[in-house]
């Protein structure tokens, strides 16, 4: 079950992932590398709070195709150290996808991330949508 602070019956932003127990129950435990995300809606905005400590800020990338809006991370680390004959080199990588889908009544060109203590903070400021209302008189024949 995906963390978040809305009920699983109402997700504006959810995308299933091929990990999550919707898809796969067994492998759920491998998401444990997905950051925690919480969603919250106030009359003006909708504001994602991802967990993603220890990840320097010019390692996340967030990006919007069509309705989706993809936030994902790549992290590479090398080491090596040449001490009394040893020689040891360690790396390690790690990284992190999550998407989702846009709601229609959000303005996309005034989208804003902050990242402070570990928290990114995405804000989606919402806009009325204009809904063709078209009135007109049906003759009965």
């Amino acid at each position: 079950m995906l963390p978040t602070i809305t009920k699983r019956s109402f997700r504006p932003f959810y995308m299933p992932n091929l990990f999550d127990d919707d898809f796969f129950p067994v492998l759920s435990n491998r998401t444990s590398s997905m950051p925690a995300v919480n969603i919250r809606e106030d009359e003006k905005n909708y504001i994602l709070e991802l967990a993603v400590p220890g990840i320097d800020k010019k390692d996340l990338k967030i990006d919007i195709n069509e309705d989706v809006l993809t936030i994902s991370s790549e992290t590479k680390i090398e080491t090596e150290e040449n001490k009394d004959g040893y020689k040891r080199k360690e790396f390690s990588y790690s990284s992190f996808c999550r998407s989702f889908y846009i709601p229609e009544n959000v303005n996309r060109d005034n989208i804003e991330a902050n990242y402070k203590d570990g928290i990114l903070t995405v804000g989606l400021p919402k806009h009325e949508v204009e809904k063709n209302k078209i009135t007109r008189q049906i003759k009965i024949s």
